[in-house]
């Protein structure tokens, strides 16, 4: 689908996922033309598995200093995020590096996708601390069931088969009430995972933080929503966790995490590889960005895919967005690159299709800094033009 930027308008309210942060000093840029990925004798891939060291080492060199940010986003609220799914599946091929922002609506990207490596930018740690307790999580669970279970703080349903929906794990857990002793064991579970198992030398404060979101989803259960305190599971204005794993592509299939146990062990594999890594970054920061775009070249690999949610119409607001698209053009990228993208409230086109608030858009990463290049992108309008 196209928008047709003259008969829809963005409506300024709610939206999922604001971007603000100050602004950035100036800084000698990089050529603005993609970056070839055809490099000729280059010793080193993208390896299969990294040591925690490692791992370590590229999520805190990579980052920046922690940015503001007015609200949690715990989960997701894109229900369309699974829209662009079956095209992306035709023209991406497996085997190459995902770039993303927010939680855990990334993992049903990965899932389907199946990269070989993820960095996950978000201008808050505590999105990084969020995703280090999904680790730990996802490390210490044999299954759906007993991940969502400890997610929660719930204790683990029985009778629930292997080759359960989504839908069925969801309500068995929900059956289950919140129970403070396995909240405990397992709050303690996740600190010995990550400190003492990996030696990840987070700081008490940090760790606190971790804390305090584990204590969020104990408190919510499967009806934590993004921003929280809304426990329901349908008609609501922001979806839950319950609501993102039920969702499909709109042509009836379910590619959610939570839907199938490949899907979910496929995440597991990652994490326990060290490859799906988080760095804390604004996307028109000076470093985040092109730290990544770094590595994956002198690794020699190419970035496919760089799920966006709606930061880039806030980078235009705060007017680092041109800063953001010299980052872009950083990273080594082919003709199959692609950014996904979601456009919020666009009347009858993000906020009136199914009902829901949001469309999920893709475009060519080369075709946009090509239009860039030539100053044909000038607005967050322009952008949502290329996007279909």
């Amino acid at each position: 689908m196209r928008i047709s930027l003259r008969r829809v308008a963005v409506a300024a309210c709610l939206f999922g996922f604001v971007w603000l942060a100050p602004a950035f000093a100036p800084w000698e840029s990089a050529p603005l033309a993609a970056q070839s990925t055809s490099v000729t004798n280059t010793p080193r891939v993208v390896p299969a598995t990294l040591s925690d060291e490692e791992f370590w080492k590229l999520s805190t060199e990579m980052s920046e200093q922690n940015g503001y940010f007015p609200s949690e986003n715990f989960v997701g609220n894109e229900l369309s995020f699974q829209w662009v799914i079956p095209k992306l599946q035709k023209t991406i091929k497996p085997g190459g590096v995902y770039l993303g922002v927010g939680p855990d609506q990334n993992f049903t990207y990965i899932a389907a996708l199946k990269p070989k490596i993820v960095f996950i930018v978000d201008i808050r740690e505590g999105n990084m601390l969020q995703l280090l307790m999904y680790k730990a999580l996802m490390e210490m669970s044999a299954d759906r069931v007993e991940f969502a279970a400890k997610l929660f703080g719930r204790k683990t349903p029985v009778g629930v088969k292997a080759d359960a929906s989504a839908h069925v794990i969801m309500t068995a857990v929900y059956a289950e009430k919140a129970d403070r002793a396995v909240y405990d064991a397992t709050l303690k579970s996740i600190h010995d995972r990550l400190i003492g198992t990996h030696h990840f030398p987070l700081t008490d404060a940090q760790f606190n933080g971790l804390e305090r979101i584990y204590a969020m989803f104990f408190a919510y259960g499967p009806g934590i929503t993004y921003q929280n305190g809304n426990t329901g599971r349908g008609g609501n204005q922001y979806p839950t966790y319950w609501d993102m794993q039920v969702t499909d592509d709109a042509q009836g299939k379910s590619h959610a995490y939570m839907e199938s146990d490949e899907q979910f062990q496929t995440i597991k594999r990652m994490e326990a590889a060290n490859l799906i890594v988080p760095v804390v970054g604004n996307f028109g920061g000076a470093k985040a960005i092109r730290a990544v775009g770094t590595w994956v070249r002198e690794h020699g690999g190419t970035v496919t895919t760089f799920y966006t949610s709606n930061v880039e119409q806030y980078l235009f607001q705060d007017n680092i967005w041109r800063e953001y698209y010299k980052n872009v053009a950083t990273l080594p990228l082919d003709e199959t690159s692609t950014f996904i993208r979601s456009a919020f409230n666009m009347g009858g086109f993000g906020g009136g299709v199914g009902g829901l608030r949001s469309a999920q858009l893709t475009c060519s990463i080369q075709e946009l800094l090509a239009a860039f290049n030539a100053g044909r992108i000038n607005s967050y309008y322009d952008v949502l033009g290329m996007s279909k």
